[in-house]
């Protein structure tokens, strides 16, 4: 079972409030390494060899030292393995880290198909066809039809697995950790980090990709895959398309330092990201 989940936008009101970025470098708390993940879109195999990765590289760490582990969402969909990935998470992905799982538009569809078949064919167009199929629910593979996707949910229901449903059921949206707020898709410019809604936190891209604008945190997120590393003052994308490019990106976090791990070839440094 999942023992850390992070509740929701509502507990980070009060560090949203604090003063915006200056010049200064921003930073995470003292004695903390972070670990943020991008989009992992049922691919076990790539997230079993990043999260060993990680249990290498905090392997120097003191004690004291807090280490924090951070999923970004899109945990499934498109890959073939959205099962396994999901086994992976409930299970407690690295002993001894504080971790806090993120929502991601995948999950949501998900959900929203289990409460409502006719959302399937929608949810199919991005990849949920092969969630379906992890999970043994085939009743959609040779029909697109709304009685195979009422047939495919009511399957759903019973193969889903019930830690699985807990797990998707609780996942928070935001997470705000020194001078960074981790979210899935990115955030609605001009308004307010604490009147954020929902939509925008899972699906924004065009509006939230092209601003300059100092969110007053800088926004780390998934959502939009891209060659590398995406690099601005206000944001760092590293959803790098790890279900088609083989290539699965974590962002480390220490004081005010950043660096990438990342399945494939050697990471670039931040400074060659875009």
């Amino acid at each position: 079972m999942i023992k850390r989940f992070f509740p929701g936008k509502n507990k980070i009101a009060n560090d949203l409030d604090a003063p915006r970025l200056d010049s200064r470098a921003p930073s995470v708390p003292e004695n903390m390494r972070l670990y943020a993940i991008g989009d992992i879109h049922g691919r076990a195999d790539l997230l079993t060899q990043l999260l060993q990765q990680i249990e290498a590289d905090a392997r120097d760490l003191t004690p004291e030292t807090h280490k924090v582990l951070v999923f970004l969402g899109d945990y499934i969909d498109r890959g073939l393995q959205s099962r396994e990935v999901l086994d992976l998470l409930v299970s407690g992905p690295i002993p001894g880290f504080i971790t806090h799982f993120l929502k991601g538009n995948h999950e949501e569809m998900l959900l929203h198909f289990l409460n409502d078949p006719t959302y399937g064919i929608t949810w199919c167009d991005y990849g949920g066809l092969q969630t379906l199929d992890s999970y043994g629910a085939t009743q959609t593979t040779l029909a697109r039809h709304p009685m195979a996707y009422n047939a495919a949910a009511e399957v759903m229901r019973t193969l889903l697995p019930p830690d699985h449903l807990e797990f998707l059921s609780k996942l928070g949206t935001t997470l705000v950790i020194g001078d960074y707020m981790f979210v899935h898709a990115g955030v609605r410019p001009g308004c307010a980090l604490g009147a954020q809604q929902d939509k925008d936190l899972l699906w924004i891209r065009d509006k939230f990709l092209r601003s300059n604008e100092n969110f007053g945190k800088i926004v780390i997120h998934g959502h939009t895959p891209e060659a590398c590393v995406q690099t601005r003052k206000n944001r760092i994308g590293i959803d790098t398309g790890a279900f088609m490019t083989d290539v699965l990106t974590c962002l480390v976090l220490e004081g005010d330092t950043r660096r990438l791990l990342q399945t494939g070839a050697p990471p670039p440094s931040l400074d060659q990201a875009t």
